[in-house]
């Protein structure tokens, strides 16, 4: 038989999938096992938002939307973002589909040619960087440190663009690092952008998770030129805990937009209605149960980084932002942990799975091979069993 597409096959799958898989079999068989893999908030969708769902079933709001998402829920994503951070787009400079996963890959067809190269600052999450590879772009690779918060420098950005350069991956606050830009820094990356004439696809959906009194700048936000050269995404997902409703978005000038649309009427058309129903309450309603879980999710940050910082061994980044927390094993590469030598995080996440009944991300697929992620998206009874599990795991080996 033929042989299968070359794009497709040189895809490869996502680490943090086939480590909740991992998980979830051990557990059907009646192991004992905890999972802090999980990239979703563990809060029931709120229930105004639900009510907002099943009323547009009941009204029977069950029929194809348009393409780029409904005129009420563009206008409502457009007020918020007005609100909230002070930028201004219009309805039709919004397209609207199912999952801000699917929006970034959209983008990416729109944006990038093959051979096109598409800069990614590490580490960065796992998709990006497979989505580049998908439609046929170059993934060029920019390595940060924990010396320097995880951020990227303009002057190694400015090192980075080619003549084939078409385009910058911000992702702020970012997944996995929970790591935030310094204003000052994301105002010189934008100039250097803007001066380079490279578009910035910013996703920010983590941008309500913020903790310590961090505040949030829209990358958009810092002027007209950085808003006509940036893409945004963003989503419900993660700040009103609507993982499975499938609804993101993007914000860009209309010709982009435009485009968007275009293909997206080909391959998916417009996204649940129901859901586009629930997402106009989720954005145009009250807001107070964001706070509520962002306040959780960081005394969850708080604890989780103490017990580590206690542990021999591994080393804690404390998490700025989102729900994750980056956990360094480098004082252990080369060792043997339960017969097993330890050269990078897979490693170390495939034994503490095996003998410390644990699930955690491995950073290897996320180009951070000595880091692991902590969700702390999982409840405090679960994080303090999982820490002690570490401990001992440690402790025993």
């Amino acid at each position: 038989m033929k042989a299968l597409s070359k794009l497709a096959t040189g895809v490869q799958a996502s680490t943090t999938i086939a480590v909740d898989a991992k998980f979830k079999e051990m557990r059907a068989q009646g192991i004992d096992v905890i999972g802090f893999s999980v990239g979703e908030p563990d809060f029931p969708t709120p229930e105004r938002i639900k009510q907002a769902g099943i009323q547009a079933i009941e009204h029977n709001q069950t029929k194809y939307a348009p393409t780029p998402g409904t005129p009420e829920l563009r206008q409502a994503i457009c007020k918020r973002m007005e609100e909230e951070w002070k930028v201004h787009y219009e309805p039709q400079e919004i397209a609207v589909n199912a999952g801000a996963k699917h929006i970034l890959y959209v983008i990416l067809k729109t944006l990038v040619d093959p051979g096109d190269e598409v800069i990614l600052p590490a580490p960065y999450w796992v998709s990006y960087y497979e989505q580049i590879k998908m439609v046929g772009g170059v993934p060029v690779v920019v390595e940060t440190t924990e010396e320097s918060g995880f951020q990227m420098s303009p002057e190694q950005l400015r090192a980075a663009i080619t003549p084939k350069t078409k385009a910058l991956i911000f992702n702020n606050p970012s997944n996995p690092t929970g790591m935030m830009y310094d204003l000052p820094v994301m105002q010189a990356i934008a100039q250097v952008c803007v001066e380079e004439d490279i578009y910035v696809i910013a996703d920010e959906i983590y941008d309500k998770l913020t903790f310590d009194g961090r505040e949030f700048v829209s990358f958009p936000s810092l002027g007209e030129e950085v808003k006509a050269h940036t893409i945004l995404v963003n989503g419900v997902s993660k700040t009103y805990a609507m993982t499975g409703w499938r609804v993101g978005f993007a914000a860009a000038q209309e010709r982009i937009i435009q485009v968007m649309s275009n293909y997206l009427s080909h391959c998916i058309s417009g996204t649940s209605s129901i859901s586009q129903a629930a997402a106009v309450e989720a954005f145009a309603g009250p807001q107070d149960e964001i706070e509520e879980m962002r306040r959780t999710f960081e005394v969850r940050r708080d604890y989780l980084y103490d017990r580590l910082s206690h542990i021999p061994g591994v080393h804690a980044v404390r998490s700025e932002a989102t729900f994750y927390m980056l956990m360094n094993i480098e004082e252990l590469i080369g060792k043997e942990l339960y017969g097993v030598k330890i050269q990078n995080a897979d490693d170390f996440a495939q034994v503490f799975l095996e003998k410390g009944r644990v699930a955690l991300v491995p950073c290897t697929g996320f180009g951070a091979p000595h880091y692991l992620r902590w969700s702390f998206a999982v409840s405090m009874e679960n994080i303090i069993a999982g820490a002690d599990r570490l401990e001992a795991f440690l402790k025993d080996a």
